[in-house]
Protein backbone atom coordinates (compact mmCIF):
# COMPACT_ATOMS: atom_id res chain seq x y z
CA UNK A 1 0.00 0.00 0.00
CA UNK A 2 1.59 3.15 -1.22
CA UNK A 3 0.38 6.65 0.40
CA UNK A 4 0.38 9.71 -1.08
CA UNK A 5 -0.19 13.85 -0.13
CA UNK A 6 -2.11 16.14 -2.12
CA UNK A 7 -3.90 19.10 -2.13
CA UNK A 8 -8.15 18.79 -2.13
CA UNK A 9 -9.62 20.67 -5.12
CA UNK A 10 -13.60 19.06 -4.79
CA UNK A 11 -14.05 16.87 -1.80
CA UNK A 12 -15.28 13.60 -2.11
CA UNK A 13 -13.67 9.75 -2.10
CA UNK A 14 -13.63 7.17 -4.69
CA UNK A 15 -12.10 4.10 -5.58
CA UNK A 16 -11.50 1.95 -8.96
CA UNK A 17 -9.06 1.37 -11.42
CA UNK A 18 -5.84 3.97 -12.49
CA UNK A 19 -6.00 4.76 -15.78
CA UNK A 20 -2.79 7.07 -16.58
CA UNK A 21 -3.81 10.36 -18.90
CA UNK A 22 -0.67 11.73 -20.76
CA UNK A 23 -0.65 14.57 -22.39
CA UNK A 24 0.83 14.92 -25.93
CA UNK A 25 4.24 16.33 -25.70
CA UNK A 26 6.20 16.26 -28.90
CA UNK A 27 9.38 18.55 -29.61
CA UNK A 28 8.58 20.81 -32.39
CA UNK A 29 11.54 20.76 -35.07
CA UNK A 30 13.05 23.93 -36.02
CA UNK A 31 12.39 24.35 -40.16
CA UNK A 32 14.02 27.15 -41.94
CA UNK A 33 11.12 28.41 -44.52
CA UNK A 34 11.75 29.92 -47.75
CA UNK A 35 8.41 31.73 -47.87
CA UNK A 36 7.97 33.94 -44.79
CA UNK A 37 4.69 35.51 -46.42
CA UNK A 38 3.09 32.50 -47.15
CA UNK A 39 4.57 31.08 -43.56
CA UNK A 40 2.30 33.98 -42.12
CA UNK A 41 -0.68 33.44 -43.73
CA UNK A 42 -0.50 29.89 -42.72
CA UNK A 43 -0.29 31.25 -39.29
CA UNK A 44 -3.22 33.75 -39.63
CA UNK A 45 -5.58 30.96 -41.05
CA UNK A 46 -4.45 28.75 -37.92
CA UNK A 47 -5.40 31.48 -35.21
CA UNK A 48 -8.66 31.88 -37.28
CA UNK A 49 -9.49 27.66 -37.27
CA UNK A 50 -8.50 27.69 -33.36
CA UNK A 51 -10.85 30.60 -32.67
CA UNK A 52 -13.86 28.79 -34.19
CA UNK A 53 -12.86 25.75 -32.28
CA UNK A 54 -12.67 27.74 -29.62
CA UNK A 55 -16.14 28.96 -30.01
CA UNK A 56 -17.20 25.52 -30.76
CA UNK A 57 -15.81 24.19 -27.37
CA UNK A 58 -17.72 27.26 -25.55
CA UNK A 59 -20.93 25.68 -27.18
CA UNK A 60 -20.53 22.43 -26.48
CA UNK A 61 -19.68 23.28 -23.33
CA UNK A 62 -22.84 25.10 -22.49
CA UNK A 63 -24.47 22.18 -22.41
CA UNK A 64 -22.56 19.98 -19.95
CA UNK A 65 -21.24 23.23 -17.44
CA UNK A 66 -23.43 25.73 -18.04
CA UNK A 67 -22.61 29.59 -19.40
CA UNK A 68 -20.58 30.56 -15.92
CA UNK A 69 -18.38 28.00 -16.59
CA UNK A 70 -18.07 27.69 -20.49
CA UNK A 71 -16.46 31.09 -20.46
CA UNK A 72 -13.40 29.30 -19.22
CA UNK A 73 -12.90 29.13 -23.56
CA UNK A 74 -13.60 32.52 -23.94
CA UNK A 75 -10.94 33.51 -21.82
CA UNK A 76 -8.34 30.98 -23.62
CA UNK A 77 -9.64 33.62 -26.74
CA UNK A 78 -7.72 36.53 -24.66
CA UNK A 79 -4.69 34.43 -25.97
CA UNK A 80 -5.28 34.81 -29.17
CA UNK A 81 -6.48 37.91 -29.38
CA UNK A 82 -3.50 39.47 -27.55
CA UNK A 83 -1.25 41.30 -29.57
CA UNK A 84 1.64 40.81 -27.70
CA UNK A 85 1.16 36.81 -27.89
CA UNK A 86 -0.04 36.79 -31.78
CA UNK A 87 2.85 39.62 -32.19
CA UNK A 88 5.88 37.62 -30.63
CA UNK A 89 4.88 34.42 -32.87
CA UNK A 90 4.90 36.59 -35.87
CA UNK A 91 8.15 38.05 -35.05
CA UNK A 92 9.64 35.17 -34.94
CA UNK A 93 8.41 33.81 -37.98
CA UNK A 94 9.79 37.19 -39.54
CA UNK A 95 13.47 37.22 -37.58
CA UNK A 96 14.16 33.57 -37.77
CA UNK A 97 13.07 32.23 -41.09
CA UNK A 98 11.09 29.55 -39.01
CA UNK A 99 7.89 27.02 -39.47
CA UNK A 100 4.56 28.24 -37.17
CA UNK A 101 5.00 25.51 -35.03
CA UNK A 102 8.40 26.16 -33.78
CA UNK A 103 7.08 29.80 -33.24
CA UNK A 104 4.11 29.06 -31.45
CA UNK A 105 6.04 26.05 -28.79
CA UNK A 106 8.83 29.15 -28.56
CA UNK A 107 6.05 31.66 -27.35
CA UNK A 108 4.37 28.81 -25.36
CA UNK A 109 7.66 28.08 -23.64
CA UNK A 110 8.29 32.53 -23.44
CA UNK A 111 5.16 32.54 -21.60
CA UNK A 112 5.43 30.06 -19.23
CA UNK A 113 8.40 30.93 -17.93
CA UNK A 114 7.15 34.18 -17.32
CA UNK A 115 4.24 33.32 -15.68
CA UNK A 116 5.96 30.80 -13.42
CA UNK A 117 8.26 33.80 -12.01
CA UNK A 118 5.54 35.85 -11.24
CA UNK A 119 4.07 35.45 -7.27
CA UNK A 120 0.19 35.77 -8.58
CA UNK A 121 -1.31 32.51 -8.33
CA UNK A 122 -4.27 33.52 -10.84
CA UNK A 123 -1.87 34.30 -13.42
CA UNK A 124 0.14 30.61 -12.72
CA UNK A 125 -2.80 29.43 -12.97
CA UNK A 126 -3.01 30.69 -17.01
CA UNK A 127 -0.42 28.18 -17.55
CA UNK A 128 -2.87 25.53 -18.62
CA UNK A 129 -4.36 27.85 -20.55
CA UNK A 130 -2.04 28.91 -22.50
CA UNK A 131 -0.22 25.39 -23.48
CA UNK A 132 -4.48 24.66 -24.77
CA UNK A 133 -4.12 27.42 -26.80
CA UNK A 134 -1.33 26.52 -28.62
CA UNK A 135 -2.62 23.09 -28.88
CA UNK A 136 -5.46 24.57 -30.61
CA UNK A 137 -2.74 26.29 -33.26
CA UNK A 138 -1.01 23.37 -33.24
CA UNK A 139 -4.38 21.18 -34.41
CA UNK A 140 -5.30 23.75 -36.72
CA UNK A 141 -1.71 23.26 -38.39
CA UNK A 142 -1.65 19.77 -38.45
CA UNK A 143 -5.37 19.70 -39.67
CA UNK A 144 -6.20 16.87 -36.41
CA UNK A 145 -9.53 16.75 -34.91
CA UNK A 146 -9.08 15.18 -31.26
CA UNK A 147 -11.89 12.86 -30.71
CA UNK A 148 -13.84 12.30 -27.31
CA UNK A 149 -11.97 10.19 -24.72
CA UNK A 150 -13.66 7.06 -24.18
CA UNK A 151 -13.45 4.72 -21.49
CA UNK A 152 -15.13 0.86 -20.86
CA UNK A 153 -15.45 1.20 -17.05
CA UNK A 154 -15.36 3.94 -13.81
CA UNK A 155 -11.43 5.15 -13.43
CA UNK A 156 -9.56 7.17 -11.72
CA UNK A 157 -7.55 9.82 -13.88
CA UNK A 158 -4.17 9.97 -13.24
CA UNK A 159 -1.70 12.83 -14.63
CA UNK A 160 0.82 15.61 -14.22
CA UNK A 161 -1.95 17.46 -15.32
CA UNK A 162 -5.16 18.16 -17.43
CA UNK A 163 -6.21 20.61 -20.17
CA UNK A 164 -9.93 21.85 -19.76
CA UNK A 165 -10.24 20.95 -23.26
CA UNK A 166 -9.07 17.41 -22.14
CA UNK A 167 -11.26 17.22 -19.47
CA UNK A 168 -14.30 18.17 -21.66
CA UNK A 169 -13.57 15.65 -23.67
CA UNK A 170 -14.04 12.81 -21.31
CA UNK A 171 -17.19 11.05 -20.44
CA UNK A 172 -18.05 12.76 -17.03
CA UNK A 173 -19.94 9.62 -15.68
CA UNK A 174 -16.95 7.59 -16.07
CA UNK A 175 -14.36 9.83 -14.40
CA UNK A 176 -14.79 8.71 -10.75
CA UNK A 177 -11.54 11.41 -9.67
CA UNK A 178 -9.14 13.16 -10.82
CA UNK A 179 -5.35 13.22 -9.24
CA UNK A 180 -2.87 15.54 -10.74
CA UNK A 181 0.79 15.66 -9.72
CA UNK A 182 0.89 19.43 -10.56
CA UNK A 183 -2.01 21.26 -11.24
CA UNK A 184 -3.62 24.47 -9.49
CA UNK A 185 -6.47 25.55 -6.93
CA UNK A 186 -7.30 28.48 -9.42
CA UNK A 187 -7.04 26.73 -12.57
CA UNK A 188 -9.94 26.18 -14.69
CA UNK A 189 -9.21 22.45 -15.00
CA UNK A 190 -9.93 22.66 -11.01
CA UNK A 191 -12.83 25.36 -11.86
CA UNK A 192 -14.64 22.55 -14.32
CA UNK A 193 -14.02 19.42 -11.75
CA UNK A 194 -15.76 21.38 -8.93
CA UNK A 195 -18.44 22.16 -11.53
CA UNK A 196 -18.67 18.60 -12.39
CA UNK A 197 -18.58 17.41 -8.84
CA UNK A 198 -15.69 15.42 -9.73
CA UNK A 199 -13.05 14.86 -6.81
CA UNK A 200 -9.87 16.07 -7.49
CA UNK A 201 -6.72 16.26 -5.95
CA UNK A 202 -3.86 18.47 -7.13
CA UNK A 203 0.21 18.61 -6.35
CA UNK A 204 -0.07 14.89 -5.58
CA UNK A 205 3.73 14.32 -4.69
CA UNK A 206 4.39 10.86 -7.00
CA UNK A 207 5.96 10.28 -10.03
CA UNK A 208 3.22 8.93 -12.33
CA UNK A 209 4.79 5.34 -13.66
CA UNK A 210 3.26 3.37 -15.97
CA UNK A 211 2.99 0.13 -14.10
CA UNK A 212 -0.01 2.44 -11.93
CA UNK A 213 -2.18 2.00 -15.05
CA UNK A 214 -4.96 -0.44 -13.82
CA UNK A 215 -3.98 -0.66 -10.25
CA UNK A 216 -6.95 -0.45 -7.90
CA UNK A 217 -6.63 3.27 -5.90
CA UNK A 218 -8.46 5.23 -3.37
CA UNK A 219 -8.90 8.83 -3.91
CA UNK A 220 -9.62 10.75 -0.82
CA UNK A 221 -9.79 14.45 -1.46
CA UNK A 222 -11.37 15.00 1.89
CA UNK A 223 -8.21 13.34 3.88
CA UNK A 224 -6.32 14.97 0.91
CA UNK A 225 -4.66 11.52 0.28
CA UNK A 226 -4.06 9.31 -2.98
CA UNK A 227 -3.85 5.70 -2.03
CA UNK A 228 -2.50 3.02 -4.74
CA UNK A 229 -3.09 -0.61 -3.85
CA UNK A 230 -5.09 -0.37 -0.17
CA UNK A 231 -5.26 -3.27 1.94
CA UNK A 232 -8.37 -4.40 2.83
CA UNK A 233 -8.88 -2.38 5.72
CA UNK A 234 -9.09 0.89 3.66
CA UNK A 235 -11.20 -0.77 0.69
CA UNK A 236 -13.62 -1.37 3.70
CA UNK A 237 -13.54 2.11 5.31
CA UNK A 238 -14.14 3.63 1.68
CA UNK A 239 -16.89 1.37 0.84
CA UNK A 240 -18.20 2.36 4.16
CA UNK A 241 -18.14 5.77 4.04
CA UNK A 242 -19.36 5.06 0.11
CA UNK A 243 -21.98 3.25 1.40
CA UNK A 244 -23.05 6.02 4.02
CA UNK A 245 -22.84 9.09 1.64
CA UNK A 246 -25.45 6.81 -0.47
CA UNK A 247 -27.30 6.65 2.15
CA UNK A 248 -27.36 10.62 3.16
CA UNK A 249 -28.08 11.84 0.31
CA UNK A 250 -31.21 9.48 -0.34
CA UNK A 251 -32.15 11.19 3.27
CA UNK A 252 -31.08 14.36 1.84
CA UNK A 253 -34.50 14.19 -0.28
CA UNK A 254 -36.26 15.50 3.00
CA UNK A 255 -37.59 19.06 2.66
CA UNK A 256 -34.85 21.26 4.28
CA UNK A 257 -37.19 24.76 4.08
CA UNK A 258 -36.24 26.02 1.26
CA UNK A 259 -35.84 24.04 -1.97
CA UNK A 260 -33.09 23.02 -3.70
CA UNK A 261 -32.73 22.71 -7.47
CA UNK A 262 -30.64 21.96 -10.68
CA UNK A 263 -29.44 24.21 -13.83
CA UNK A 264 -29.19 22.42 -16.82
CA UNK A 265 -27.92 22.73 -20.30
CA UNK A 266 -28.92 19.18 -22.09
CA UNK A 267 -31.54 16.52 -22.17
CA UNK A 268 -27.94 14.68 -21.01
CA UNK A 269 -27.90 16.42 -17.85
CA UNK A 270 -30.85 14.92 -16.76
CA UNK A 271 -29.03 11.34 -16.39
CA UNK A 272 -26.68 12.99 -13.78
CA UNK A 273 -30.25 13.70 -11.89
CA UNK A 274 -30.83 10.38 -11.71
CA UNK A 275 -30.82 10.10 -7.60
CA UNK A 276 -30.18 13.21 -6.72
CA UNK A 277 -32.65 14.61 -4.34
CA UNK A 278 -33.42 17.58 -6.50
CA UNK A 279 -36.73 19.67 -5.98
CA UNK A 280 -36.89 20.26 -9.64
CA UNK A 281 -35.32 21.97 -12.31
CA UNK A 282 -34.53 25.85 -11.38
CA UNK A 283 -32.58 26.72 -14.72
CA UNK A 284 -32.91 24.81 -18.07
CA UNK A 285 -30.85 27.09 -20.22
CA UNK A 286 -32.82 26.68 -24.07
CA UNK A 287 -29.82 27.48 -25.45
CA UNK A 288 -28.87 24.24 -26.50
CA UNK A 289 -31.66 23.49 -28.53
CA UNK A 290 -30.89 26.17 -30.85
CA UNK A 291 -26.66 26.00 -30.96
CA UNK A 292 -25.37 23.63 -33.37
CA UNK A 293 -27.74 24.20 -36.20
CA UNK A 294 -27.99 25.08 -39.32
CA UNK A 295 -31.59 26.53 -38.79
CA UNK A 296 -34.01 27.50 -36.51
CA UNK A 297 -35.75 24.65 -34.74
CA UNK A 298 -39.55 24.18 -35.88
CA UNK A 299 -41.97 24.65 -33.37
CA UNK A 300 -42.87 20.94 -33.08
CA UNK A 301 -39.12 20.22 -32.04
CA UNK A 302 -39.01 22.56 -29.84
CA UNK A 303 -42.25 21.06 -28.09
CA UNK A 304 -40.84 17.86 -28.15
CA UNK A 305 -37.21 17.91 -26.09
CA UNK A 306 -39.41 20.54 -23.39
CA UNK A 307 -42.01 17.72 -22.85
CA UNK A 308 -39.15 15.70 -22.43
CA UNK A 309 -38.10 17.36 -19.93
CA UNK A 310 -40.93 17.84 -17.91
CA UNK A 311 -42.08 14.42 -18.17
CA UNK A 312 -38.54 13.80 -17.04
CA UNK A 313 -39.63 15.52 -13.61
CA UNK A 314 -42.97 14.44 -12.77
CA UNK A 315 -45.00 17.05 -10.01
CA UNK A 316 -41.66 19.04 -10.07
CA UNK A 317 -41.32 22.39 -11.28
CA UNK A 318 -39.48 23.18 -14.41
CA UNK A 319 -38.29 27.02 -15.25
CA UNK A 320 -36.86 26.74 -19.23
CA UNK A 321 -35.28 30.08 -19.91
CA UNK A 322 -36.53 30.92 -23.04
CA UNK A 323 -33.25 31.47 -25.74
CA UNK A 324 -30.62 34.41 -24.16
CA UNK A 325 -28.69 35.19 -27.15
CA UNK A 326 -26.66 37.91 -27.94
CA UNK A 327 -23.15 38.79 -26.53
CA UNK A 328 -20.58 36.14 -26.34
CA UNK A 329 -23.67 33.70 -27.52
CA UNK A 330 -24.09 33.92 -31.24
CA UNK A 331 -26.54 31.81 -33.57
CA UNK A 332 -24.62 31.65 -36.77
CA UNK A 333 -27.92 31.95 -38.94
CA UNK A 334 -28.93 34.84 -36.68
CA UNK A 335 -26.35 37.41 -37.81
CA UNK A 336 -26.19 40.08 -35.59
CA UNK A 337 -24.34 43.78 -35.82
CA UNK A 338 -20.72 43.88 -34.52
CA UNK A 339 -21.07 46.04 -31.40
CA UNK A 340 -18.32 47.67 -29.52
CA UNK A 341 -19.42 46.49 -26.02
CA UNK A 342 -22.12 43.72 -26.39
CA UNK A 343 -22.43 43.08 -22.98
CA UNK A 344 -24.64 46.19 -22.66
CA UNK A 345 -26.07 45.73 -26.25
CA UNK A 346 -28.83 43.49 -27.99
CA UNK A 347 -29.07 40.34 -25.64
CA UNK A 348 -31.96 38.35 -23.85
CA UNK A 349 -35.24 39.54 -23.96
CA UNK A 350 -34.31 42.79 -26.60
CA UNK A 351 -33.29 40.18 -29.20
CA UNK A 352 -36.24 38.30 -29.25
CA UNK A 353 -38.42 41.62 -28.87
CA UNK A 354 -36.66 42.67 -31.91
CA UNK A 355 -37.02 39.20 -33.64
CA UNK A 356 -40.52 38.58 -32.48
CA UNK A 357 -40.95 35.67 -34.68
CA UNK A 358 -38.35 33.72 -32.75
CA UNK A 359 -39.89 34.03 -29.48
CA UNK A 360 -43.44 33.24 -31.03
CA UNK A 361 -42.26 30.40 -32.14
CA UNK A 362 -40.55 29.20 -28.47
CA UNK A 363 -43.43 30.29 -26.88
CA UNK A 364 -46.24 28.12 -28.75
CA UNK A 365 -44.12 25.17 -28.42
CA UNK A 366 -43.92 26.07 -24.35
CA UNK A 367 -47.19 26.62 -23.99
CA UNK A 368 -48.16 23.11 -25.59
CA UNK A 369 -45.44 21.42 -23.56
CA UNK A 370 -46.60 22.88 -20.28
CA UNK A 371 -49.61 20.44 -20.13
CA UNK A 372 -47.14 17.77 -19.33
CA UNK A 373 -45.43 19.40 -15.93
CA UNK A 374 -45.09 22.26 -13.71
CA UNK A 375 -43.79 24.55 -16.35
CA UNK A 376 -42.55 27.91 -15.34
CA UNK A 377 -41.31 30.32 -18.35
CA UNK A 378 -38.16 32.50 -17.55
CA UNK A 379 -37.04 35.71 -19.64
CA UNK A 380 -33.43 36.82 -19.19
CA UNK A 381 -32.15 40.30 -18.64
CA UNK A 382 -35.72 42.43 -18.41
CA UNK A 383 -34.78 45.93 -17.58
CA UNK A 384 -38.01 47.34 -17.46
CA UNK A 385 -41.96 47.32 -17.27
CA UNK A 386 -42.28 47.49 -21.38
CA UNK A 387 -40.53 44.36 -22.07
CA UNK A 388 -42.45 42.67 -19.65
CA UNK A 389 -46.18 44.19 -20.77
CA UNK A 390 -44.61 42.94 -24.71
CA UNK A 391 -44.67 40.00 -23.24
CA UNK A 392 -47.62 39.09 -22.38
CA UNK A 393 -49.38 40.78 -25.13
CA UNK A 394 -47.47 38.04 -27.15
CA UNK A 395 -49.03 35.49 -24.96
CA UNK A 396 -52.17 36.49 -24.92
CA UNK A 397 -52.54 35.93 -29.25
CA UNK A 398 -50.49 32.88 -28.42
CA UNK A 399 -53.33 31.69 -26.17
CA UNK A 400 -56.18 32.86 -29.52
CA UNK A 401 -54.35 31.32 -31.62
CA UNK A 402 -54.04 28.09 -30.40
CA UNK A 403 -57.37 28.15 -28.69
CA UNK A 404 -58.63 28.76 -32.27
CA UNK A 405 -56.66 26.06 -34.04
CA UNK A 406 -57.86 23.50 -31.12
CA UNK A 407 -54.35 22.88 -29.95
CA UNK A 408 -54.09 21.91 -26.01
CA UNK A 409 -52.45 24.60 -24.38
CA UNK A 410 -51.23 25.37 -20.18
CA UNK A 411 -51.18 28.37 -18.21
CA UNK A 412 -47.20 28.43 -17.13
CA UNK A 413 -46.23 30.51 -14.90
CA UNK A 414 -43.90 33.24 -15.88
CA UNK A 415 -41.05 35.29 -14.42
CA UNK A 416 -37.93 37.06 -14.86
CA UNK A 417 -34.44 37.22 -14.16
CA UNK A 418 -32.90 39.53 -11.94
CA UNK A 419 -29.27 40.47 -12.91
CA UNK A 420 -28.94 44.12 -13.77
CA UNK A 421 -29.24 47.01 -11.42
CA UNK A 422 -32.01 48.66 -12.86
CA UNK A 423 -34.50 45.32 -12.31
CA UNK A 424 -33.31 45.00 -8.66
CA UNK A 425 -34.55 49.21 -7.92
CA UNK A 426 -37.97 48.14 -9.66
CA UNK A 427 -38.18 44.72 -8.40
CA UNK A 428 -41.51 46.00 -6.65
CA UNK A 429 -42.39 47.10 -9.67
CA UNK A 430 -41.96 43.86 -11.49
CA UNK A 431 -43.00 41.68 -8.67
CA UNK A 432 -46.58 43.36 -9.73
CA UNK A 433 -46.38 42.12 -13.16
CA UNK A 434 -44.61 38.33 -12.96
CA UNK A 435 -44.99 35.34 -10.87
CA UNK A 436 -41.80 34.60 -9.91
CA UNK A 437 -38.06 36.16 -9.75
CA UNK A 438 -34.90 34.33 -10.36
CA UNK A 439 -31.46 36.51 -9.71
CA UNK A 440 -28.83 35.78 -12.05
CA UNK A 441 -25.64 36.13 -9.90
CA UNK A 442 -23.08 36.29 -12.63
CA UNK A 443 -24.44 39.26 -15.00
CA UNK A 444 -26.04 41.11 -11.59
CA UNK A 445 -22.27 40.98 -10.05
CA UNK A 446 -20.23 42.32 -13.37
CA UNK A 447 -22.73 44.78 -13.96
CA UNK A 448 -22.99 45.86 -10.29
CA UNK A 449 -19.23 46.17 -9.54
CA UNK A 450 -18.71 47.88 -13.76
CA UNK A 451 -15.95 44.80 -13.58
CA UNK A 452 -15.68 41.85 -16.09
CA UNK A 453 -15.95 38.99 -14.29
CA UNK A 454 -13.68 36.87 -17.65
CA UNK A 455 -11.18 39.50 -16.98
CA UNK A 456 -7.36 38.18 -16.01
CA UNK A 457 -6.52 41.95 -14.77
CA UNK A 458 -9.50 42.40 -12.68
CA UNK A 459 -9.54 38.66 -10.84
CA UNK A 460 -8.00 39.95 -7.92
CA UNK A 461 -10.15 42.59 -7.31
CA UNK A 462 -13.55 41.00 -8.75
CA UNK A 463 -15.67 40.14 -5.55
CA UNK A 464 -18.39 38.01 -6.11
CA UNK A 465 -19.81 38.22 -2.26
CA UNK A 466 -19.47 41.99 -2.49
CA UNK A 467 -21.97 43.60 0.11
CA UNK A 468 -23.71 45.74 -2.68
CA UNK A 469 -24.36 42.18 -4.51
CA UNK A 470 -25.87 40.47 -1.22
CA UNK A 471 -28.06 44.01 -0.67
CA UNK A 472 -29.37 44.10 -4.19
CA UNK A 473 -30.71 40.43 -3.32
CA UNK A 474 -31.90 41.39 -0.28
CA UNK A 475 -33.55 43.79 -1.32
CA UNK A 476 -35.23 42.12 -4.23
CA UNK A 477 -36.52 39.00 -1.69
CA UNK A 478 -38.22 41.86 0.24
CA UNK A 479 -39.99 43.55 -2.71
CA UNK A 480 -41.03 40.12 -3.83
CA UNK A 481 -42.13 38.62 -0.41
CA UNK A 482 -44.16 42.36 -0.31
CA UNK A 483 -45.84 41.31 -3.32
CA UNK A 484 -46.48 37.14 -2.82
CA UNK A 485 -43.69 35.77 -5.37
CA UNK A 486 -40.92 33.93 -4.47
CA UNK A 487 -37.59 34.23 -5.27
CA UNK A 488 -34.67 31.52 -7.14
CA UNK A 489 -31.01 32.10 -7.07
CA UNK A 490 -29.59 30.69 -9.93
CA UNK A 491 -25.69 32.05 -10.49
CA UNK A 492 -22.67 30.44 -9.30
CA UNK A 493 -23.56 32.24 -5.79
CA UNK A 494 -26.51 29.35 -5.30
CA UNK A 495 -23.62 27.22 -4.95
CA UNK A 496 -21.45 29.16 -2.51
CA UNK A 497 -22.00 26.99 0.88
CA UNK A 498 -20.42 30.25 2.89
CA UNK A 499 -23.49 32.34 1.88
CA UNK A 500 -26.33 29.41 2.19
CA UNK A 501 -26.86 30.65 5.61
CA UNK A 502 -27.21 34.37 5.04
CA UNK A 503 -29.55 33.27 2.15
CA UNK A 504 -31.57 31.32 4.36
CA UNK A 505 -31.79 34.20 6.84
CA UNK A 506 -32.76 36.48 3.85
CA UNK A 507 -35.47 34.51 3.03
CA UNK A 508 -34.25 33.09 -0.24
CA UNK A 509 -37.47 30.18 -1.99
CA UNK A 510 -34.64 28.38 -3.36
CA UNK A 511 -31.16 27.77 -5.03
CA UNK A 512 -30.47 25.89 -8.64
CA UNK A 513 -27.36 25.02 -9.05
CA UNK A 514 -24.86 22.73 -10.88
CA UNK A 515 -26.37 18.84 -10.25
CA UNK A 516 -22.24 18.08 -8.61
CA UNK A 517 -23.63 20.79 -6.28
CA UNK A 518 -27.14 19.74 -4.95
CA UNK A 519 -26.26 17.27 -2.12
CA UNK A 520 -23.98 19.61 -0.55
CA UNK A 521 -25.58 22.91 -0.96
CA UNK A 522 -28.88 20.55 -0.10
CA UNK A 523 -26.90 19.42 3.53
CA UNK A 524 -25.36 22.91 4.18
CA UNK A 525 -28.93 24.31 3.96
CA UNK A 526 -30.10 21.29 6.49
CA UNK A 527 -27.59 22.50 8.89
CA UNK A 528 -28.73 26.08 8.69
CA UNK A 529 -32.02 25.51 9.61
CA UNK A 530 -31.03 23.73 12.76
Amino acid sequence: MQIYQGKPVFEGVAIGKIRIHKQEGQTIAFVKVEDIHKELERFGYARVEALKKLREWYHHSLDKIGKANATIFEAQEIFLSDENYVGDIENLINTLSCNAEYAIGAVQEKYRFLFEQTDDDYMKARISDLKDVSERLLEALRGDALEEETFLEPVIILAEDILPSELMRMEQEMVLALVLTKGSFYSHTAILARTMGIPTLIQVNLNVDADMDEQIAVADSESGVFIIQPDQSVTAQVKQRLQQAKCEESADDQPVGMRICANIGSLKDLESLDGKPVDGIGLMRSEFVFFEREDFPSEDEQFEIYRTVLQAMPEKKVVIRVLDIGADKQCAYLPMEKEENPALGMRGVRVLLENQQILRTQLRALLRASVYGELHILYPMVTGLEEVHSIKEILISLEKELQEQGIVYGHPKQGVMIETPAAVIISDMLAEEVDFFSVGTNDLTQYTLAMDRQSPWLADIYQPRHPAVLRMIRLVVENAHKKGIEVAICGELSADTTLTKEFVQMGVDELSVAPGYVSSVRRKCKECRK
